[in-house]
């Protein structure tokens, strides 16, 4: 029997993502579960500012702060953990 010549086709796929994009990419699918909402993303930036001109003492008392002031304008926020 003659050995026949077929046009193969390469069968290795390029991957245009790195692993790094690909676990990126399902971390932006969970856009839905975040939990803060723009609102208290801004409080919080806007208590850094302040932090920044010496209006707090520490980063934690800016966020802390940049959190309550969204808890009480009603910004998706979790609540506050509770003492044990």
């Amino acid at each position: 029997m003659p050995a026949r010549k077929t046009a193969r086709k390469s069968t290795s796929k390029r991957r245009s993502a790195s692993p790094a994009t690909s676990r990126r990419s399902s971390a932006k699918k969970k856009s839905s579960s975040r939990k803060y909402g723009k609102k208290a993303q801004s409080e919080v930036r806007t208590e850094m500012h302040h932090l920044k001109k010496g209006e707090h003492k520490n980063r934690k008392q800016a966020i802390a702060i940049g959190l309550s002031k969204a808890r009480r304008a009603g910004a998706k926020v979790p609540a506050k953990k509770k003492a044990a």
